[in-house]
Formats: C-alpha cells, sequence, structure tokens
C-alpha cells in the first residue's frame, strides 16, 4: 500500500445529504427542477414551504463571471435568501454572532444549475460567493428588507482578512 495514499472520510448520506453541521440559522433547501420537450421549470420560493417566517418583500438579480467573488459582506437588519438558479458557485459562510452556539462556525456549501438551492443567510453571517464554472452564474436574492439606498444595511470586509479563516484561491483541487 502507498504511503501518501489517504481515505476520504464521510462527507454524505446514502441519500446525498450533507452531513456537516450547518450555522446557527442557515437552511438550504434542494430545488426540483422539472424538464420537458420545451425546457424546464424550477420553484424558487414559496411561502407554503414555510421557509422563512418574514415576507417576500424585494427581489434583485445578480451575475457573477467566472473566477469571480463577490464578498465578504454581512447585514445586521436582514437575512437573505439566495437561490442559485445557473453556473457553479461556492458559497461561503462564516457566523459572526458573539451569541451564537455556532460562533466562529465555517461553512462552504455548493450549488448549481445541477443542484440548485435555496439558501437562507441569517443577519449577522458573513457570506462570500464564488463562481468556481466557465459561464456566468446568476442568482436571486430574496432579502426580508428592502435595499436601503439612502442608508444600505451591508458591512464588508476585504476577501483576505484576519477574522475569517477562508481564502479563495484553491481551484485545481488536489
Amino acid at each position: 500500500m502507498q504511503t501518501n495514499l489517504k481515505r476520504e472520510p464521510q462527507s454524505v448520506t446514502a441519500e446525498g445529504k450533507s452531513i456537516a453541521p450547518l450555522i446557527d440559522g442557515v437552511r438550504v433547501r434542494y430545488a426540483v427542477t422539472l424538464p420537458d420537450e420545451r425546457g424546464t421549470v424550477c420553484e424558487m420560493y414559496n411561502p407554503a414551504w414555510n421557509f422563512s417566517d418574514e415576507p417576500l418583500v424585494y427581489v434583485y438579480q445578480v451575475t457573477i463571471r467566472p473566477g469571480r467573488v463577490k464578498g465578504w459582506a454581512k447585514h445586521l437588519e436582514q437575512d437573505d435568501r439566495l437561490f442559485i438558479s445557473q453556473g457553479t458557485l461556492r458559497i461561503a459562510l462564516y457566523d459572526d454572532r458573539p451569541d451564537s452556539p455556532t460562533y466562529k462556525m465555517l461553512n462552504v456549501i455548493h450549488l448549481s444549475e445541477l443542484n440548485r438551492g435555496l439558501i437562507h443567510i441569517p443577519r449577522g453571517v458573513f457570506h462570500a460567493v464564488q463562481n468556481i464554472g466557465h459561464t456566468d452564474a446568476l442568482f436571486v436574492n430574496m432579502p426580508t428588507k428592502a435595499y436601503n439606498h439612502n442608508d444600505p444595511d451591508k458591512y464588508r470586509l476585504p476577501l483576505d482578512n484576519d477574522i475569517i479563516p477562508f481564502r479563495f484561491d484553491n481551484l485545481l483541487g488536489w
């Protein structure tokens, strides 16, 4: 047996669900895309899912060019609800809430047009989204509060900082 051979630890259940714990308040609802001869349909959000107690008040779309990153950002007055629709995205989350049971926890979630999903990001959690695919990526945000152009609820850190233990530099794999 080779000495540099390393066995991979379990990362998902037999049903394909991640076994990694999520930051307190973070939720992911994977979506079903239904194809037919005309194309596809995929539901992004339905209040009947009880995914969020807050109403739908504001919606906008974001694109990210290949290799580019948007973030680190956090909000103090709103939660984000992102639906990943097109492309392949790596979503990094860092719990910066001192009173949270998952304070300083890091999550990295991958979603794409082959694995679409709605992700709930609570206020106080830093998040950054990177396009790790080869085409433009697209997501829709349905925050719990409309954007205030005069007084934005957005707080930023540089991508490379001393607070968040994550770097966006390893795209080539192992």
